[in-house]
């Protein structure tokens, strides 16, 4: 399906940006909520900053992943986060990391080291580790739960069964890959660009399907909302647009940071749309309008934010204030947003 123009040019952005005449009534009721759970905590795990946060998908574990090399886990109890245990084994940096889909136990990491390693929390080992041509950078797990997409750094996709933790097929892209995710009904799988697009392939067929120019500079990230209704991309030119999963269109596009989008997150109801980057503020936004509900201080960048998949609970990391790790507090700090203020 043709994309409009509307969704294409840097200048045509504009139209899209604009956001609602007036609050609604459920911008209302969460800036209510966040006015008495507008407590951040801190959560000091990494001795290194913390590249990755992401939740099990009964949302009572979070994972992190470090340039210290290792995994750590959290339980959630209450309005805190506890220390489970320590994942190492990897040889370079843990760049990326995420859950299946279904099975709480299991999570799988992508490291420098050109392995990825799947662990499970019962065991506190590693179930295997599978090596790649590359240094991994980015991952993902099939809606299904059948196939784990690894990239690295010289742009090669690699599909690999999640039973036998073989190679499926290898994928060499002539563009900047920059992140990779399936859609929600597990047909289609999604890359973003260092040319702005948007390029979409059938799956398993892996067939060109569509490019769409969605900014006018790097596409940075990519994520789709748990409804299945919308995806949101985040770019080098500080917005983030909001598309149209069936039609392929661009419905509206946020634009309050300043600095390049490197991290998205859509609430576990898909209402909620938090966006960060270097500027020392979290953006939520509500997804329908535009509207802003909440801004969550920082004190340095944020390069990755994860929404709890039953509550309003928001894990983030930060980069070190100084760009030494060594000297300052924010590395290897997990930090969770929307706890009551008195506790």
């Amino acid at each position: 399906m043709a994309v409009p123009a509307a969704a294409m040019g840097p200048g045509s952005m504009a139209h899209w940006c604009s956001v609602s005449s007036g609050p609604t009534r459920y911008v209302l009721g969460m800036q209510e909520l966040f006015l008495g759970h507008s407590k951040t905590r801190e959560f000091p795990v990494h001795s290194a900053k913390v590249h990755s946060v992401t939740w099990s998908c009964d949302g009572q574990r979070l994972a992190s992943g470090s340039f210290d090399k290792t995994a750590s886990i959290f339980l959630l109890e209450k309005d805190r986060l506890v220390k489970e245990n320590n994942y190492c084994g990897h040889g370079d940096s843990v760049d990326q990391l995420c859950w299946h889909p279904s099975n709480p136990d299991l999570f799988v990491t992508a490291s420098g080291d050109k392995t990825i390693r799947i662990w499970d929390v019962r065991t506190t080992k590693c179930i295997t580790t599978v090596n790649t041509k590359g240094e991994n950078i980015n991952i993902c797990w099939s809606p299904d739960g059948q196939t784990i997409a690894v990239g690295n750094k010289d742009d090669v996709v690699t599909f690999i069964d999640a039973k036998t933790h073989s190679s499926k097929v290898e994928e060499q892209f002539k563009f900047e890959v920059n992140e990779i995710s399936w859609n929600n009904d597990n047909d289609m799988f999604f890359l973003t660009d260092g040319n702005g697009c948007i390029n979409i392939l059938s799956y398993p067929e892996l067939k060109h399907v569509q490019s769409i120019k969605a900014h006018p500079s790097n596409c940075i990230c990519i994520k789709f909302d748990p409804t299945g209704k919308y995806f949101a991309t985040g770019s080098a030119d500080a917005l983030v647009s909001l598309w149209d999963v069936d039609e392929l269109v661009c419905v509206r596009c946020f634009s309050r940071l300043c600095w390049p989008v490197r991290t998205l997150s859509f609430s576990h109801d898909g209402k909620m749309l938090a966006s960060a980057s270097e500027d020392h503020f979290i953006d939520i936004a509500e997804v329908e309008t535009g509207d802003k509900l909440w801004q969550v201080k920082c004190e340095s960048p944020t390069f990755t934010v994860a929404w709890h998949p039953k509550r309003p609970l928001l894990a983030f990391a930060c980069d070190d204030k100084d760009g030494k790790c060594d000297s300052s507090q924010e590395a290897g700090t997990v930090k969770l947003f929307g706890l009551p203020n008195d506790s």
